[in-house]
């Protein structure tokens, strides 16, 4: 509340004004703040954690390896996450004779994201166009990711296999996988790293003198 207090000045003769000093007195707004703040923590939704669904390799040794390459190869990429930042990858299955199957990338928008977009395009395109009706409320939230689901598991969508080697961080396998959301890629999987992947490294790395050599004592 605010206060007025009167000063008469009597010094001066003759002088009939009053000074008035107003002071506003602010507790009242501490009780009125507290009530606000307590009213908006109630009423106020808080955000919910992300969650990232990743298909990761069974265990059951009964599993035979033909059932553990059911993924067509045409369809299949394998990302290889090397040292130093290096990302490299093959499509289908490796060629351990010629070096140049192995190619490079980078985990940059136009290397990473624009290989998986070129093989995922009309994925993409179906989940920008339900996420559109979702936006326009056409469709609730509920069918929305129902329908989502179902594209991304479409079988003509590709398999991306994630191998990280021991020289690469966590920071690489995050960017990886983020990728993976970014371009609407439904099945990936992250399984160990294999003596003929990091072989495929090393070939590309020595120009394809590993698998000459290889071939010259075979010969």
């Amino acid at each position: 509340m605010a206060e007025i207090q009167e000063n008469n000045n009597k010094e001066k003769k003759g002088n009939k004004q009053k000074k008035m000093n107003i002071r506003v007195d602010f507790t009242p707004m501490v009780d009125m703040n507290m009530l606000l703040i307590t009213f908006f923590m109630l009423c106020t939704s808080l955000s919910k954690p992300q969650t990232m669904e990743i298909s990761m390799p069974s265990n059951d040794k009964n599993i035979t390896e033909e059932q553990q390459n059911k993924v067509k190869a045409s369809q299949a990429l394998t990302l290889l996450l090397g040292e130093d930042g290096k990302l490299y990858y093959y499509e289908g299955e490796p060629d351990y004779k010629n070096y140049a199957s192995l190619k490079e990338t980078t985990y940059e928008a136009s290397g990473l994201r624009k290989l998986l977009l070129s093989k995922n395009y009309e994925a993409v395109k179906k989940v920008r166009e339900l996420k559109d009706k979702k936006a326009r409320l056409e469709i609730t939230e509920e069918e929305c990711k129902k329908e989502i689901a179902s594209v991304k598991s479409g079988k003509d969508t590709p398999t991306v296999i994630i191998k990280a080697t021991d020289k690469s961080t966590y920071k690489n396998l995050i960017d990886a996988l983020d990728e993976m959301q970014i371009c609407s890629i439904g099945k990936y999987v992250i399984v160990d790293i294999t003596d003929g992947d990091r072989f495929l490294i090393d070939n590309y790395l020595s120009h394809g003198e590993l698998s000459q050599k290889a071939t010259d004592r075979n010969v």
